[in-house]
């Protein structure tokens, strides 16, 4: 029987809720008018009974105390948001000791409706690949601003300003998504950027994806064929004045510096083409144009629910003259840009070109951009220092190489949708930190509005398949639900009428080449898969069934898709991606790895159905998950009768069978011990691609097999996560091998050039394995959000000490740990709300006590807490055959 709540009136004043906050990031503004769900933190390590919400906007209203511990993802209460609606949430807890006080009031603003939103679109008739078009509007207010928002959005990139300054601090606004079918609109406080008198808005606004050049195969204009600007201020004024100011063909409109703008390409600017002053008050644009009514399709305008692109990072970078030019090394691989400070002289032209690695004789490695250009040029205004900074643009690199004008400094910008981070983790083995910091950085590289598979080449496409199989690490290393929550609504969105999933969403591919050749650009097992695997890696990581009930619908048909194609048995042999970037396959057929592609199929096929049977138990219906749970057991038997034996004699065959539950309960041990034994034949040597990769660790250690795993995690011949490091790595690679020991990157001559990424986050997705394993900290699949923490830390000689914190919605969880005098010491942080199972590498010697007490069993509750285990067993890399299987009651592996 659940505890009574205590009566209202009694306080317990010692605690406080910390923190409460909404599905979307802290600040955002504009959001959708429905579906605002709550989560909140204690101060102390109280058991929540219930809660209580109050809100308001002119009239408080109380909601009735509802009795539950849950206190992640609650749908709060109250009607639709209104246009342009400012409400506030409060909430307070009921505990043993009473209840909390109010917390801190959350303020949620809607975003306006269409009937409150009069701008038009509007433009100057550039052509693709042409000038930049500059925008501008001037504007009286009466008085001071009380408040002001501004509203807007573009068919193209853009960058908006006022009074000079930007109005954002976003770039490349709104980002990508299937612009047919959704454009997001933003919304912004921007009070503090005008003031009483004359006042100017305006737009820099480029192609970007709307009609710039996307996919290797040159194309463009791709969702219309002129860019577009829709911007509406709103202000309220001191003296209650309401002004609004709206984009119309009254609007003014020219070009300015920036002659060329693309994506793949880089800027091309003209510096003394620039109007100064234009974004600012007093400037004369009588010689500019009226702007142009554009005809675009607005009904498909909706409110974002995440923040756009952002600077993560500034830096400067070294810059080492040379004959005739400058070399610029950033010691990181990013995505973003350089601001220079250069002198020159009027009339000069400074080239910057980019790369991420060099060749051995010091030359920029470019031949693996394929046709991007990567390039910025200016021709320079005036004599003497000038800044050179690019707009409506960004590049993956960490090298540039300047020429035409001497470099003073070099500012590095590093740019990302991952802009706050959740997790660190620190251990003994500087190789494996170093590891940890460039699976990092390759997922801010990656995650520049959608999580793309490269950020420098001719490609940068939403690949579903990179997307999957790294999901679980992106949730874990930052604050991602909401960049998840739009992604995956595009997934569903152009996800096809059959049910089919695109391998690249935004779908770019869907009208490439024949219908032959199309075959393997919609459909995939391992890329399809990510409309039922990264909702639950969400929901596993933050703990709210948001994504699940919002993604329902587009898995189910995904499945169903699966079910008609095989005919109620196993899907036909067809293309398959398979696991993509074998290391033994040729290097210019990646498709074909060991692992036979009709079991790698089949056994996503099975995981998928028994995902979705999960989903059905949690937020759909409960006849469709047993039927959908006998679907996925067929599945995986028929399976495993059919290709088993072939492919557990692999890597990947074998990670498969067992993370995916496709071999049979009492094979599992025989599987595992075959794993590992391949494993150390093989000194540790990574076997597997795109698919394998991310399971190959947690299956040796579902087995028991943490020697083995260590071995391979440890490795630094290639192919190796540590050899990529050990060579100079500042992010993951795309291939195992892409650059020889030597220091050569590969060539053209074996087919592999096209293919050749120094930033690439796939392989990456073994960072979760050190959270949960190296550290011992992880979620639980039957309690997620970590509000039950598994601390399993399995010490490893090579690897004495560790540690990791995540913040999870309750508050930060860490575990730290030593080995010191032959001991295991633990130190846990378990936030309240939260509580732990310990599952500890013991020995028949082993006593562990927690808090200084004999510990024999039992949850571990919020707190801070020390636990001891004496004679703990410790693996050794290096020494092969020690097994301690998992206690896998809590079920504590990621969702693939």
């Amino acid at each position: 029987m659940p505890e009574p709540l205590p009566s209202l009136d009694i306080v317990d004043a010692g605690n406080r809720l910390l923190r409460l906050d909404s599905q979307y990031p802290p600040g955002m503004i504009g959001v959708p008018s429905e579906g605002l769900r709550l989560s909140w933190r204690q101060s102390r390590p109280e058991p929540q009974l219930g809660y209580q919400v109050r809100w308001w906007n002119d009239n408080v209203h109380i909601d009735p105390p509802v009795s539950t511990d849950a206190s992640i993802g609650i749908l709060a209460p109250g009607p639709a948001l209104g246009s342009g609606e400012r409400r506030l949430y409060s909430v307070r807890v009921a505990t043993l000791h009473g209840w909390t006080g109010w917390s801190d009031a959350l303020v949620v603003e809607g975003m306006l409706v269409p009937d409150d939103l009069i701008a038009l679109p509007i433009g100057g008739g550039r052509p693709t690949g042409g000038q930049a078009t500059l925008l501008r509007h001037r504007f009286e207010l009466p008085a001071t601003a009380r408040s002001a928002r501004l509203t807007g959005t573009f068919w193209g990139i853009g960058e908006i300003r006022l009074n000079g300054q930007n109005a954002t601090d976003e770039h490349l606004t709104p980002g990508w998504t299937p612009y047919s079918k959704r454009i997001l609109v933003g919304t912004w406080d921007v009070t503090g950027l005008l003031h009483s008198g004359e006042n100017v808005i305006g737009a820099l606004v480029g192609d970007g994806w709307y009609r710039g050049r996307l996919g290797w195969d040159g194309r463009q204009e791709l969702y219309g064929d002129e860019t577009a600007a829709l911007l509406q201020l709103d202000v309220e004024c001191v003296d209650g004045s309401l002004i609004r100011v709206a984009s119309s063909p009254q609007w003014r409109v020219a070009t300015g510096a920036i002659q060329s703008a693309g994506l793949y390409d880089g800027v091309t600017v003209d510096l003394r083409q620039e109007p100064r002053g234009w974004d600012s008050a007093g400037f004369d644009d009588s010689g500019w144009q009226p702007a142009r009514g554009i005809p675009v399709d607005t009904s498909v305008l909706e409110p974002r629910v995440t923040t756009g692109v952002r600077t993560v990072e500034e830096w400067g970078a070294q810059v080492v003259p040379r004959q005739g030019s400058a070399l610029v090394d950033t010691g990181q691989n990013i995505a973003g840009w350089l601001r220079l400070v250069v002198v020159g002289s009027a009339g000069d032209v400074v080239t910057v070109r980019h790369a991420e690695v060099l060749e051995p004789d010091g030359a920029l490695h470019t031949a693996s951009l394929r046709s991007a250009r990567a390039t910025d040029s200016y021709v320079l205004a005036h004599d003497g220092e000038t800044v050179l900074e690019p707009h409506l643009t960004y590049h993956g690199f960490q090298f540039a190489e300047v020429v035409g004008a001497s470099v003073l400094s070099a500012t590095v910008v590093a740019i990302s949708s991952a802009d706050r981070p959740r997790a660190e983790f620190v251990c003994a083995d500087d190789r494996l930190n170093r590891l940890h910091s460039n699976v990092v950085w390759s997922q801010r590289g990656n995650f520049v509005s959608l999580p793309t598979d490269c950020p420098q080449r001719d490609e940068r496409l939403g690949w579903t398949g990179d997307a999957q199989v790294f999901a679980s690490t992106a949730c874990t290393l930052f604050d991602v639900e909401s960049f998840w929550l739009s992604w995956m609504r595009d997934v569903a969105l152009e996800q096809e009428e059959n049910g089919s999933i695109p391998s690249v969403v935004p779908n770019i591919l869907a009208n490439v080449g024949t219908d032959e050749d199309r075959t393997w650009t919609s459909g995939r097992a391992g890329w399809g898969d990510v409309a039922t695997i990264a909702p639950w890696a969400v929901y596993d990581s933050y703990g709210s069934d948001e994504i699940l009930a919002r993604q329902l619908g587009s898995m189910r048909k995904w499945v169903s898709h699966l079910e008609s194609r095989s005919g109620g048995d196993l899907l036909p042999r067809e293309f398959q991606f398979g696991d993509w970037l074998d290391p033994d396959a040729p290097a210019d057929r990646p498709s074909e790895a060991k692992a036979p592609a009709d079991f790698v199929a089949n056994a996503f096929f099975a995981h998928s159905a028994r995902l979705l049977a999960d989903a059905e138990d949690l937020v759909g219906d409960a006849t469709r998950a047993v039927l959908m749970r006998d679907l996925a057991a067929r599945v995986a038997e028929l399976t495993w009768i059919q290709w088993g034996e072939e492919a557990i004699d692999t890597q990947t065959g074998a990670a498969l069978a067992l993370e995916l539950h496709i071999a049979p309960p009492t094979e599992r041990e025989r599987v595992g011990a075959r794993l590992a034994e391949r494993v150390r034949e093989q000194d540790g040597r990574i076997a597997t691609g795109f698919l394998g990769t991310p399971l190959v660790l947690h299956a040796l250690a579902t087995g028991g097999y943490f020697d083995e795993a260590y071995e391979m995690l440890l490795r630094s011949e290639p192919p190796s996560w540590l050899y990529q490091v050990e060579m100079g790595a500042t992010t993951v690679w795309e291939r195992w091998d892409a650059l020889d020991t030597d220091g050569h990157p590969l060539t053209a001559n074996d087919g592999s050039e096209g293919m050749l990424s120094f930033n690439h986050y796939a392989y990456g997705a073994v960072v979760d394995w050190m959270y949960r394993v190296v550290a011992g900290l992880a979620p639980t699949r039957r309690s997620p959000g970590y509000r039950t923490v598994i601390v399993a830390p399995r010490p490893c000689r090579q690897i004495p000490w560790a540690r990791a914190s995540i913040e999870t919605r309750l508050g930060a969880a860490s575990v730290s740990w030593t080995i010191r005098d032959g001991d295991l010491e633990i130190d846990l942080v378990i936030p309240p709300g939260s509580e732990a199972v310990l599952d500890l590498p013991v020995t028949e010697n082993s006593r562990i006590t927690l808090n200084e007490a004999p510990y024999s069993g039992g949850l571990v509750a919020a707190g801070v807490h020390h636990v001891t285990v004496s004679s703990p067993q410790v693996f050794d890399a290096a020494g092969g055959g020690h097994r301690s299987p998992r206690d896998l009651t809590a079920d504590t592996r990621p969702r693939p």
